[in-house]
């Protein structure tokens, strides 16, 4: 009897947790503090990024700005040092030189590579420089890129009816409105209806309304004819104003292409269309997916060497 209540009352010892139990933690060694124990590696979950670094860390706080002397001629750059490197790696884009190098790396190791590249890096930078696309002036008598052509700005305070929008000369009858008359192209120029003609704000604005509107009509032709070669369903076709791409493709078919392609040749936004389009049947850059760009595009390579020659920014 008192074997039975001692079962009742007392509570049965916890189950031995084994190696396989992840909520097991292991023994400290007879003598061992604390700080001697190592924990175990944190799940893949909570690990952010490439780094490990959460994404409001990622400032590399050890980044400065820095000026050199190169082959007689001034530039300056971005200095990023890092204990992960072990050599000094020189990168050159659209924002410049960046130059990463170890952490304790020398300053003199430093210059002697600067030095070495100075030809190599002062070509990258003119190259890029080049590349660049220049500057529109917003006023009128100015020229525009349109599909590789340049349309003259004519700019006007007012706007126009719509028999006058037919005429050769693009006449305009002085019809003054609180609201301007959308942009209009007539042949080689643009006609820009604006209150203020000195309003280089507004006048871009009516530029880009109507570099949008174009976009829009010309990017949905041309996937709906390149998608029917291609043998594939994009989804949505959306304008994109990203700095650094001419196109993305996503895995729910929606294809986003870059504004400032309207302003470029036909053959080069077919091109971009092709590449996009092709993402919908290989979801990388893989031999496979090259194939597949060059049943729609088979100069693809040439293209795509040409559009590498003009930038973004």
């Amino acid at each position: 009897m008192l074997k039975r209540l001692r079962n009742l009352v007392l509570p049965s010892a916890p189950p031995a947790r084994g190696r396989n139990d992840p909520s097991a933690v292991p023994a400290r060694p007879q003598g061992s503090s604390p700080e001697n124990i190592v924990a175990p590696c944190a799940p893949c979950f909570e690990r952010r990024g490439t780094s490990g670094v959460s994404p409001l860390l990622r400032n590399d706080p050890s980044a400065e700005q820095r000026a050199a002397v190169l082959a007689g001629k001034h530039i300056s750059y971005t200095l990023k040092r890092s204990s992960r490197r072990r050599s000094i790696g020189l990168r050159i884009n659209d924002k410049g030189l960046t130059v990463s190098m170890p952490l304790r790396a020398s300053e003199r190791w430093l210059n002697s590579v600067l030095q070495d590249k100075a030809s190599w890096v002062l070509e990258k930078l003119d190259s890029w420089q080049t590349r660049k696309a220049p500057v529109l002036n917003m006023s009128d008598g100015e020229f525009i890129p349109y599909l590789g052509e340049q349309l003259t700005l004519r700019v006007v305070a007012g706007g126009w009816s719509r028999s006058d929008r037919d005429t050769p000369d693009m006449p305009l009858a002085g019809i003054s409105s609180v609201f301007a008359a959308p942009a209009c192209q007539h042949g080689d120029t643009l006609w820009v209806s604006v209150q203020d003609e000195g309003d280089a704000t507004m006048i871009e604005r009516r530029v880009v309304e109507w570099y949008r509107q174009q976009a829009g009509i010309l990017f949905a032709a041309r996937v709906a004819h390149y998608a029917a070669l291609l043998d594939v369903a994009p989804g949505a076709i959306k304008l994109s104003v990203a700095k650094t791409q001419w196109g993305s493709c996503n895995a729910r078919g929606t294809v986003r292409l870059n504004l400032q392609l309207v302003k470029f040749p036909l053959r080069l936004i077919d091109y971009v269309v092709v590449h996009e389009l092709a993402h919908l049947r290989e979801m990388n850059h893989s031999v496979a997916f090259w194939k597949v760009v060059a049943v729609a595009c088979p100069d693809y390579a040439k293209l795509r060497r040409e559009l590498k020659t003009v930038s973004l920014s």
